[in-house]
């Protein structure tokens, strides 16, 4: 369970990184610029503590894909950025294969 607590951290950390990255603006804003560094190495280190008992490969989908999906809410929200249906079930597609990967990939030990 620790595990994955680790990994729920290194996803909001990654998502509040990407975040940071137009408000940057090409990094000439200092203080999103360090935001956005200390966030993605923040969730690096986090990861490392996911994987001791998660293998990478599910370790990584849930990251990669749960990041995805947050961004891509998040945008739409912060930004007004647009989503069209075809994006918006691409989303929904993404979860079901983090919820069937993480269902089906035997990491489940109790830790």
């Amino acid at each position: 369970m620790k595990s994955y607590i680790f990994l729920s951290l290194a996803i909001i950390l990654e998502v509040f990184g990407t975040m940071m990255l137009p408000v940057s603006q090409n990094f000439s804003k200092i203080v999103p610029t360090v935001a956005l560094v200390v966030a993605y190495v923040c969730s690096f280190y986090c990861l490392t503590f996911a994987l001791k008992t998660i293998p990478i490969a599910i370790v990584y989908a849930s990251w990669a894909g749960l990041g995805v999906f947050l961004v891509a809410i998040f945008s739409k929200f912060l930004f007004d950025q647009s989503l069209s249906w075809q994006a918006i079930l691409g989303l929904i597609l993404i979860i079901v294969g983090v919820v069937l990967v993480n269902t089906f990939s035997g990491s489940h030990n109790g830790t």
